[in-house]
């Protein structure tokens, strides 16, 4: 069994998985300062100032001037603009990673037609050319 363990483990798949997993949360970390830091403020000034991870539903009724507020006082809440920032965020986190596909399979076709584009065969030397000519011109 644990051989069978250290043969899954060796299998090339795993290992590039584990990467794409590791890059993947990295990657993660990345996009959401993007969106949070960069993206939703200008998102404000064009919705005249609107702070996507402040909109919320308050279901207990009482009133509080943010989320955190309510959050600390432990109301329940719909927080409807943090999905709406999750949203971006899949947005772009999708889009991007269809453009690094789109760039693979890109390389990938090149190779591919290199690979399969019949190589010219390389002329051969003068003294094969000469003595092909002498066997021709002997024919005669």
């Amino acid at each position: 069994m644990l051989n069978e363990f250290k043969e899954f483990i060796a299998r090339g798949n795993v290992v590039d998985m584990a990467v794409g997993i590791i890059i993947g949360a990295a990657f993660t970390a990345i996009v959401t300062s993007a969106v949070s830091d960069i993206l939703t403020p200008f998102i404000g000034v064009f919705t005249g100032g609107i702070d996507f991870s402040n909109l919320y539903i308050n279901l207990s009724g009482g009133e509080y001037e943010s989320l955190a507020a309510a959050q600390e006082a432990g109301a329940a809440t719909v927080n409807y603009g943090l999905f709406i920032n999750a949203v971006i965020r899949f947005l772009i986190v999708a889009f991007v990673v269809f453009m690094l596909v789109k760039a693979v399979n890109r390389m990938k076709r090149k190779a591919e037609e290199e690979e399969a584009a019949p190589a010219e065969p390389e002329a051969p030397p003068a003294d094969v050319v000469l003595l092909t000519e002498i066997r021709d011109l002997l024919k005669k």
